[in-house]
This record gives structure tokens, C-alpha cells and sequence, in this order.
């Protein structure tokens, strides 16, 4: 019996090693006398800056550094801001900014007192970081766009402008 069911194993089997060799079969190169190659153009396998006047190896997928450096920062860019969206977050500039110049004079700069001025001058989501010596802010104005700036001990400032190409008013450290 178990020479029975060796033929059938072997002829079932058959046909996937013919299949596979067929397929294989493509991969072979021929080497040898008269043998003919086809040479394939080199993938890039590495990034290489651009040099004026230099050649790169066939090897270097050429690229601009500064180019990358610049794109590489964009995410902290501003978007643009239409004049009415800008006059319109522009409206509780003039209390914010007397509110910061207020906290700067009675030297009690901090992240909590920044927050609540924010807050007081109908600014939401705050972005506010920073110690005693400087805290940086941005919060959404109440029709959109931000109100963003610094109070330090030596001066505040306080502008308008579109969020963050990544999204909020101050751009990630």
C-alpha cells in the first residue's frame, strides 16, 4: 500500500515542480562563451546632496539640502490670514496687550497669570509656556485665527496671524 500512495504523491507533486522550475527558470543568467547580459540601470539606494559642479555616482538619488532645511521648517510657518479674520482677532488686542504691560510692571510674569488674561480678553485653547523670565502664548481669537506673543521683563508683544502650519497658535519647541 505505501507504494501506492508514493505514486500518487509523486504525481500529484509533479506538477508544482514543474510550475516551479518554469518560474525559477527566468532567473537563471546565462554566463559562459557568447553569453549575452543585459546590464540594468543602477537603482538609487542613497541620498546624496547636490555640489555644484560635481557628478554623483549612479548609486546617490541627488537632492537640495538647503531645500530639505527649508521644508524641514515649515511646519512652524504661519497660514494666511484673510483682513477680516485679522481685524476681527485684532479686536481684543489693545486689552490684552495693557493686561501683559500690567503683569510685566508688577513683575509677577508666570504661565498662570498669562493664562488667565488670556482668558480674561476672550481668547480660548491657551498655548502658554515659559518661567518667571518670559512666557510665550497663543490662543484662537473668537472668530478665528491667533493672538500670539511674549511677555518678558523687558517688554510685551502681541500680534495677530493665521494658526500654525501644524495646527494651534504656538509653534511646537
Amino acid at each position: 500500500m505505501t507504494g501506492i500512495r508514493g505514486d500518487a504523491a509523486r504525481r500529484a507533486g509533479a506538477p508544482l515542480v514543474v510550475a516551479t522550475m518554469l518560474l525559477l527558470g527566468g532567473c537563471a543568467t546565462a554566463t559562459g562563451p557568447g553569453a549575452t547580459t543585459s546590464s540594468a540601470t543602477p537603482s538609487p539606494t542613497v541620498a546624496c546632496p547636490q555640489v555644484e559642479g560635481q557628478t554623483l555616482p549612479p548609486e546617490c538619488a541627488p537632492y537640495d539640502p538647503d531645500h530639505a532645511m527649508a521644508q524641514n521648517d515649515r511646519y512652524r510657518e504661519r497660514m494666511d490670514l484673510g483682513e477680516e479674520e485679522r481685524a476681527a482677532a485684532a479686536q481684543p488686542l489693545a486689552e490684552l496687550q495693557q493686561s501683559l504691560e500690567a503683569l510685566r510692571d508688577s513683575g509677577s510674569i508666570s504661565v498662570d497669570v498669562v493664562e488667565q488674561a488670556l482668558d480674561d480678553a476672550g481668547l480660548s485653547d491657551p498655548q502658554v509656556r515659559g518661567d518667571e523670565r518670559a512666557v510665550a502664548f497663543g490662543a484662537v481669537a473668537p472668530q478665528g485665527g491667533c493672538v500670539f506673543g511674549e511677555v518678558r521683563a523687558d517688554g510685551v508683544t502681541v500680534d495677530v496671524g493665521g494658526y500654525i502650519m501644524d495646527g494651534g497658535c504656538l509653534p511646537a519647541q
